[in-house]
C-alpha cells in the first residue's frame, strides 16, 4: 500500500490553522504516494498503520490499491514494543526557530532571525530562542506560535525546556 493525499489533505497542509496535530501533519507530508506503509512506520512509528487508517477514515488519504483497507486494518491491533527514545538537541531547535523566522515575511522575524543565528554560546542559543517564541505571536496566529512551542517541546534537551518555553534561569 502506498498511501497519497487527496485535495482535502493539500488544502489542509497550506492552511497553517488546520484541525491536525503534528503527528498527523508529518504524516501527511509523507504520504506521497511513493512510500509504503512499511516505510511509514519505520519513519513514523510502530502506530503509523493507525494513524495512516485515521487519516484516510477523515478524507485526508487514499491507497493506490484495493487490497490497503483490510490490510491496515489487520495491522492496527497494538504490538507491546519499547518506546523509542527521541534524539532531543540544542541545535535542532535552533534550527527548527531559524527556519520559521525565515518563513516571515516580517523585519522583526529577520532581525531575530539575524540575532540567532550569530549565537554560538548555549545561554545565548537559550535567550534568542526565548526572545523568538516572545515575538512569535505578534507576527503569526497565537495557534501556529503554539504548534511551534510544541515542537520545541519534542526537540529541545530536557535541562533546556524549562529555560526556553518559561523563561525559568538555565541550570547550573
Amino acid at each position: 500500500m502506498y498511501p497519497r493525499k487527496t485535495e482535502l489533505a493539500h488544502t489542509v497542509l497550506q492552511a497553517h490553522r488546520a484541525p491536525l496535530d503534528l503527528r498527523q501533519r508529518r504524516a501527511l507530508i509523507l504520504c506521497d504516494g511513493k512510500r509504503s506503509l512499511a516505510e511509514l512506520s519505520v519513519l513514523l512509528g510502530n502506530d503509523a498503520p493507525a494513524l495512516i487508517t485515521q487519516l484516510q477514515r477523515n478524507g485526508y488519504l487514499h491507497a493506490d490499491d484495493v487490497v490497503a483497507a483490510p490490510l491496515i486494518a489487520t495491522q492496527t491491533a497494538p504490538t507491546p514494543t519499547p518506546a523509542v527514545e527521541r534524539r532531543r538537541s540544542m541545535v535542532a531547535a535552533r534550527i527548527y526557530v531559524l527556519d520559521i523566522l525565515a518563513l516571515q515575511r516580517n523585519p522583526t522575524a529577520a532581525q531575530l532571525h539575524r540575532v540567532l543565528q550569530a549565537t554560538r554560546e548555549e545561554e545565548d542559543t537559550v535567550s534568542a530562542l526565548q526572545l523568538a517564541l516572545a515575538h512569535l505571536p505578534a507576527m503569526t496566529s497565537e495557534g501556529y506560535a503554539q504548534r511551534v512551542r510544541g515542537r520545541l517541546q519534542e526537540v529541545l534537551p530536557e535541562t533546556y525546556l524549562a529555560a526556553v518555553l518559561d523563561g525559568a534561569p538555565l541550570p547550573a
